[in-house]
């Protein structure tokens, strides 16, 4: 009993803690942006449409340069997409697979099992590519960051002329969510920069917050299901107190009794 009690706290514990959020780093002049994401707080959840949404704006937007290493075409369930809906998807993608009975690579349609392929075959092509900076993997980056739902957010929206007197280096650009405000990554969003086939809002805010819905469950698909276990291993917790704490009364009765 005793080795299950502690099993189950901890459990709870590290549930508890993984929704803390964190400070954000970077220069005390760097100020986030915030919103209400569905997936905060211990009953939060996905969105699925705006998840979706998010996936569209990924691969019109960010895959050029971004990769998904982390994501295969088959995850897109979580989304909402069905079997035929994903077949779809992934075979819009060529996939380098091999070697073949002569020991050559060759390409081919992706399939559902296959992962999302990565834009450059490799850091270095990556980085030649774009003047030297390295496109990081979105797989994960919204664990990565700190306050990484926020911090991605602001960072979408926060390109900005550079104040008077500030010198931009080429190649650079100014965001005020960025620390040291020089980033290396142009501006990805303007508003109006993929069509709906919902009909949702386009604008540069509403994007980026279907953006990092997206990110978000791709870097924990498993939020919600460990969020249900959390509350369940918390009502258990509970009534299990209520139960020990009987059963000592219970105990004790005779006890107090023969005491007195």
């Amino acid at each position: 009993m005793r080795k299950l009690f502690l099993t189950l706290a901890t459990a709870v514990i590290t549930a508890s803690l993984s929704n803390v959020p964190v400070l954000a780093a970077g220069g005390g002049d760097v100020v986030l942006r915030q919103a209400d994401w569905s997936f905060s707080g211990p009953f939060g959840t996905f969105d699925k449409a705006s998840m979706q949404r998010g996936f569209q704006a990924y691969t019109e937007v960010c895959a050029g340069c971004h990769s998904m290493n982390y994501i295969a075409f088959r995850n897109l369930a979580d989304l909402g997409y069905n079997e035929a809906e994903i077949k779809a998807i992934a075979a819009e993608y060529e996939v380098v697979d091999g070697p073949n009975d002569e020991g050559e690579m060759f390409t081919r349609n992706g399939i559902p099992a296959d992962r999302i392929p990565a834009p450059y075959p490799n850091e270095l092509a990556a980085r030649a590519a774009n003047n030297g900076a390295y496109p990081p993997d979105l797989s994960l980056i919204v664990k990565a960051r700190a306050n990484g739902a926020d911090y991605l957010y602001s960072l979408l929206t926060s390109y900005q002329d550079a104040p008077a007197g500030t010198a931009v280096p080429e190649g650079m650009y100014y965001n005020a969510a960025y620390s040291g405000h020089m980033i290396a990554m142009p501006q990805p969003l303007y508003g109006d920069d993929v069509e709906y086939a919902d009909g949702a809002d386009t604008s540069m805010d509403a994007v980026a917050k279907d953006l990092v819905n997206f990110m978000a469950w791709t870097a924990e698909p498993a939020l919600e299901e460990r969020k249900r276990t959390g509350v369940a291993v918390m009502i258990f917790l509970v009534l299990l107190s209520g139960l020990s704490f009987g059963a000592m009364r219970f105990i004790w009765a005779d006890v107090k009794k023969t005491g007195a």
